[in-house]
């Protein structure tokens, strides 16, 4: 089946601490960019024209009714390149196909007649029946594939479109889903995976995910964006969901007048134009939360660029208009009042990834733990819902550094849980080098990869904590692995940051990794945001990560100021090229 080009079911829109930001104010255009409020809605290029057609929401009842049951080669190419994302559905990669050809091939060569299915978590929030559900989907359909995102997601591979009414009925039936897991939309909603359990928490952000999700989520007024919106909202005061590289995000905080709120930040985002969100200065009672986060998605709809998709997300609408315009456009446009001026957020005082054994404001305990890259599978998914329970919860939740934490645990049954969890490869006391390591999914199955990833830093992880054993490293360094120069895997932010590119090394091409140095949000080590450093022509070759790792940290122990309790990232970014090297 093929939609018509002239189907006319268009969709019209309805009327009406700052980070370091360091993508440039675009360009004065001669041309329109496709701002539906300023330039109409006329489609101008072919993504906006079939988003027009149909934005995705309805393409569901065509995987269900025609293409599962006529398998892959009856679907669409339209639905299958750009609707069935709208589902959490892509094409994932097919096996054989090096990282040098990933530019020169068309998506019908590059892809295989399977896909990756995100499972869309939001707020991390999870019951040991959920989980279950989704580790027997993996295990009957996926391949016992299963990786944690940084986004709370979990994803499957080796998913056929045949399977995709059973796998949906199975999820539905618990609660869960895949609707706008991907696309052009409002993607999960980022929560911090401590929501009402934190003994210091100040207020629980819950309710805020679940209006938003609830009012928001398939409302086709929101399914056709000029490019993914992604959102973040924490109660807790590590500030926990990396808020600085979200669309829009709100973070608690006290106002001395109105109480216990939230923080309002937009237009944060990486890939290959980083930048760091902005506050806009007000404060939004939990109230109207829900109704702030729908004025700036509306914002984004009616006034993000359209014309070009290398520049059609938040970030660049922000660096033109700045917080001040942005803050009265939503006020006056959408709102219909004003927000009060409200107070920063104080830097965090603890690690927002929640490794460990921490109390519960109602006595029992909380464990985070750290499986490697991410990377679990349904066999182990299903042997922890078996475990939690058997220590007496039915609660976890997924976190925005690829972890987990499982709530509820009563004191005395903590230390046979944390061994439970030793024998699963979810460590509760992991080494600060597997701590802080995150990969993207890399080439093993993504499409846009040009080096594999997860197997790459798995290996150097296992390989720095020998190589490394000896030291004792003043904080946690974050190393992260990206395939492609895209950044799912925030390479701008972490202490080290690999970017995946072929390299030239002994004067042959091989795969490998550009690198950053000094990235970081801000944390209880780092009072502000800001992007990692480059040094010119620093790459390493990817089966050379534990090498540069090992080689750069010692360099950083022997050289940093003690006294002054120096940082990786502080180092990185006041140290000489060669000791970068």
């Amino acid at each position: 089946m093929t939609i018509s080009d002239t189907d006319t079911r268009a969709a019209a829109p309805p009327p009406a601490r700052t980070g370091g930001a360091t993508a440039r104010p675009p360009r004065p255009s001669s041309k329109p960019n496709g701002q539906w409020k300023i330039d109409g809605t006329t489609p101008l290029n072919g993504n906006e024209e079939w988003k027009q057609v149909d934005d995705g929401l309805a393409v569901r009842e065509r995987i269900e009714r025609i293409y599962s049951k006529g398998g892959f080669a009856s679907i669409d190419p339209t639905d299958l390149h750009g609707r069935f994302r709208v589902w959490g559905l892509y094409t994932q990669r097919k096996p054989g196909i090096d990282g040098g050809r990933t530019a020169t091939l068309e998506p019908h060569e590059l892809e295989d007649a399977f896909f990756m299915l995100r499972v869309r978590i939001d707020g991390g929030q999870l019951t040991t029946e959920q989980l279950r559900v989704i580790a027997g989907i993996s295990q009957e359909f996926g391949r016992d594939t299963a990786d944690l995102t940084d986004r709370q997601n979990i994803q499957l591979h080796w998913v056929e479109v045949e399977s995709m009414p059973e796998i949906w009925r199975r999820l539905e039936a618990v609660g869960l889903g895949t609707t706008e897991a991907c696309g052009d939309v409002p993607r999960v909603v980022l929560g911090s995976p401590v929501a009402g359990i934190a003994a210091d928490e100040l207020i629980d952000p819950t309710p805020q995910i679940d209006e938003i999700t609830s009012r928001f989520i398939g409302d086709a007024s929101l399914a056709n964006l000029p490019r993914k919106f992604k959102s973040a909202i924490t109660g807790h005061p590590s500030q926990d969901v990396v808020h600085e590289i979200n669309d829009v995000a709100f973070v608690a905080v006290e106002h001395p007048e109105f109480g216990v709120g939230y923080d309002l930040w937009v237009g944060g985002g990486l890939s290959t134009t980083p930048r760091l969100a902005e506050r806009l200065g007000v404060f939004v009672s939990p109230d109207r939360v829900a109704d702030a986060w729908h004025g700036v998605a509306q914002i984004f709809r009616d006034y993000g660029y359209r014309r070009l998709r290398n520049k059609a997300r938040l970030k660049f609408l922000l660096a033109e208009w700045g917080a001040e315009k942005f803050r009265q456009v939503l006020q006056d446009e959408y709102l219909g009042y004003a927000l009060p001026d409200g107070p920063a957020a104080p830097q965090p005082l603890a690690h927002g990834d929640h490794v460990g054994v921490h109390r519960q404001k109602d006595g029992r305990f909380y464990v985070g733990v750290t499986p490697i890259v991410g990377r679990v599978s349904g066999p182990i998914l299903a042997q922890l819902a078996d475990l939690v329970e058997a220590h007496g919860s039915t609660r976890l939740r997924t976190t925005p550094h690829q972890k987990l934490v499982i709530l509820d645990i009563p004191e005395d049954r903590v230390d046979s849980l944390v061994a439970g969890l030793d024998e699963l490869g979810l460590s509760a006391r992991p080494s600060l080098i597997r701590r802080g390591t995150i990969a993207c999914t890399g080439i093993e199955f993504c499409k846009l990869a040009i080096v594999e990833t997860k197997a790459y830093a798995t290996a150097a992880v296992l390989d720095l904590e020998k190589r490394l054993e000896q030291f004792e490293l003043p904080h946690p360094i974050s190393l992260h692995v990206n395939g492609c120069p895209n950044s799912c895997a925030r390479i701008q932010t972490a202490d080290i940051g690999l970017k995946g590119q072929l390299v030239t090394i002994d004067g042959e091409q091989v795969p490998g990794y550009q690198v950053h140095l000094g990235g970081g949000l801000v944390s209880a080590d780092r009072d502000e945001a800001g992007l990692g450093r480059t040094v010119r022509g620093l790459k390493v070759g990817a089966d050379g990560i534990a090498d540069y790792v090992d080689r750069v940290v010692r360099r950083f122990l022997s050289e940093r100021d003690a006294a002054a309790d120096e940082t990786f990232a502080q180092w990185a970014h006041r140290a000489d090229e060669e000791s970068l090297q």
